[in-house]
């Protein structure tokens, strides 16, 4: 809001003459910022050319336009403007006989409003002034006004019709209908006939660390805090603009662009997702996997006081509750770390186990290790049978593909039907959306068990090999690893660790070592070796125990096999959450003759 108060000449000699010039006041307006700064102008071209033209009409009028109200960027669909509302106030308080736009649009461009803002005028005694149309307080010039605002409103929904008109067809197409975010750069070429084509482009810069961004969130090591200080560390900034410079990211941008389906190859619009032309930065699982995350962090996530390897894995003896890390301190200064019972210390249970030295614990588990390791002969027999399953798994595994595949084929052929029938108008947005996320659950199921089931064989049989050389060395492999490489040695073998008062430990295994290092499969091994069947079509006790373990479905035991070489990197180690398949993966297997 500027006040004008420098009287031109012809003022000047009215004042000179005793004579009082009328007041009024002037409204500016523009719809976009863009606008408000186009041209590298302060005010861009707009307001200063409206602002000369309600000059010259005070002047014609014999008023002084003493204040001036200017709202940059700002659309006339509502009357929620500042410097509008700034206006009514001071010609409500203020003597004032003139408000003066460029045109009726300036003000409003609904009927609704305009009469609004008439009325609040015609009640503080003020003439509205148009400098390009004849409007006045005449039945032709109340006419003209009425016209000019029904046109205005016309104007301006139908140019929201033909824009969204334009987006639907643009993001049809597979276009991108607004900025591309970080990640993405927009590119403006022309063709050979001079004409302006807009695609989008990978940001080389950018594109890697986005990448790296959801990769990290979805291992579930990471805060959304944590993890934009470490990809702003490592050079993640905002692109810049002409007003704006460039920023590190920070957690709301991450968030941001954490839940954008932009990246994984589609194009939101109206609530529903299409298919884009650009190249995605990463892939449906992935993305699924970053969505199921923040989804379990919707409460907050939290950073772990005293983190400690054990942590996941040890569990009261007496109630079952997790077990915390309490740090004491002595009279003498010294710190003593505790494993303390959860629900005694949240008082959730009645448990009264006392807390123990975690020294103690670490020791007992390294201790508990070498009585668990598999006999090496065992370890033989057992790998025999595994390669055998293989043999069989490999057929089962191409069945399972080609039924996957189909199922796969047909989901595909269903959304792009669904999307046609949705551009021909036979299918409202709604059922659209409902059906988008059933085809997308299906897909991305499918696509798991696809790439659950796409490995070499020869290398799931290296794995398995690894994994029982594992089971051989497990004691000294996990004396000698580091505490980040303990903690997941615990969480492949055990389900987990109770801890009794005494620092005693009753572990519970995981699969499948509950099978592989059990007492009955040893036992039954023992037995085997101590024994020569009387048939071959006889089982032994051993075969007959592992024929317990395996699901009669061959199909469910090739699902579990495959899931156990994916489990198995090449450090012989899995993540965290654990090691596949359950219980049922292996063979029966007939004694030799």
């Amino acid at each position: 809001m500027n006040t004008l108060t420098a009287p031109t000449a012809p003022f000047a000699e009215m004042f000179a003459q005793g004579l009082t010039p009328k007041v009024a006041v002037s409204y500016l307006r523009v719809s976009t910022r863009g606008q408000a700064y186009r041209g590298g102008e302060a005010e861009g071209f707009s307001i200063p050319a409206q602002r000369e033209a309600n000059k010259h009409k005070a002047a014609s009028l014999g008023a002084l336009v003493v204040k001036e109200f200017v709202d940059r960027g700002a659309s006339a669909k509502t009357t929620n403007r500042p410097e509008l509302q700034g206006m009514l106030e001071y010609v409500a308080e203020n003597p004032v006989d003139y408000v003066i736009v460029h045109k009726v649009d300036r003000l409003a461009r609904n009927r609704a409003d305009d009469v609004e803002i008439n009325q609040a005028l015609d009640k503080a005694g003020v003439r509205l002034v148009s400098t390009t149309e004849s409007i006045d307080q005449t039945p032709s010039g109340m006419l003209l006004h009425g016209i000019m605002s029904s046109i205005a409103e016309f104007y301006s929904r139908n140019l929201a019709n033909e824009v969204m008109k334009g987006m639907t067809q643009k993001v049809r197409g597979g276009g991108t209908i607004s900025k591309a975010p970080l990640g993405y750069r927009n590119i403006r070429t022309a063709d050979s006939e001079g004409r302006e084509i807009r695609t989008v482009a990978i940001d080389e810069e950018r594109a890697p660390l986005i990448r790296l961004g959801f990769a990290l969130y979805a291992t579930g090591d990471w805060t959304i805090s944590a993890l934009a200080e470490h990809l702003s560390e490592r050079g993640l900034t905002t692109l810049s603009t002409p007003r704006v410079p460039s920023t590190p990211i920070n957690e709301g941008k991450l968030n941001k662009f954490l839940v954008n389906p932009y990246y994984k190859g589609c194009v939101p619009f109206q609530g529903a997702l299409y298919p884009g032309k650009h190249e995605p930065l990463i892939d449906e699982q992935l993305w699924q996997r970053v969505q199921d995350m923040l989804a379990a962090h919707v409460n907050g996530e939290r950073t772990r006081d005293h983190p400690h390897y054990l942590k996941s894995t040890v569990y009261c003896g007496t109630c079952g509750c997790r077990l915390l890390v309490q740090i004491s301190k002595s009279r003498s200064g010294v710190y003593y770390p505790y494993f303390m019972c959860s629900g005694r210390h949240s008082k959730r249970t009645d448990c009264r186990q006392k807390a123990v030295l975690i020294d103690e614990v670490e020791a007992r588990i390294e201790e508990h290790y070498k009585h668990i390791a598999l006999d090496p002969e065992f370890r033989i027999t057992v790998e025999a049978m595994l390669i055998e399953e293989l043999k069989a798994a490999r057929a089962d595994s191409a069945v399972e593909r080609r039924d996957l595949k189909r199922q796969q084929e047909k989901l595909e052929r269903q959304r792009d039907k669904l999307m046609q029938a949705h551009y021909e108008g036979a299918i409202p947005l709604e059922l659209l959306k409902q059906e988008q996320d059933r085809i997308a659950t299906g897909l991305l199921e499918i696509a798991g068990k696809l790439d659950a089931s796409n490995v070499h064989f020869d290398v799931i049989e290296c794995n398995l090999q690894a994994a029982l050389d594992l089971t051989v060395n497990c004691a000294l492999a996990y004396k000698t690893a580091p505490d980040h490489i303990r903690r997941q040695f615990n969480q492949v073998f055990f389900k987990r660790i109770l801890v009794n008062s005494d620092t005693s430990l009753t572990p519970e295994l995981a699969p499948p070592f509950d099978v592989l290092l059990g007492p009955e499969l040893r036992t039954a091994c023992r037995h085997q070796q101590s024994q020569v069947p009387e048939s071959t079509n006889e089982p032994t006790q051993l075969s007959g125990l592992i024929r317990k373990t395996n699901d009669s479905n061959r199909r469910a035991r090739c699902q579990s096999a495959l899931s156990l070489a994916h489990g198995l990197s090449n450090r012989l180690l899995v993540e965290p959450r654990g090691i596949e398949p359950l219980t049922s993966w292996l063979p029966a297997k007939r004694s030799p003759s």
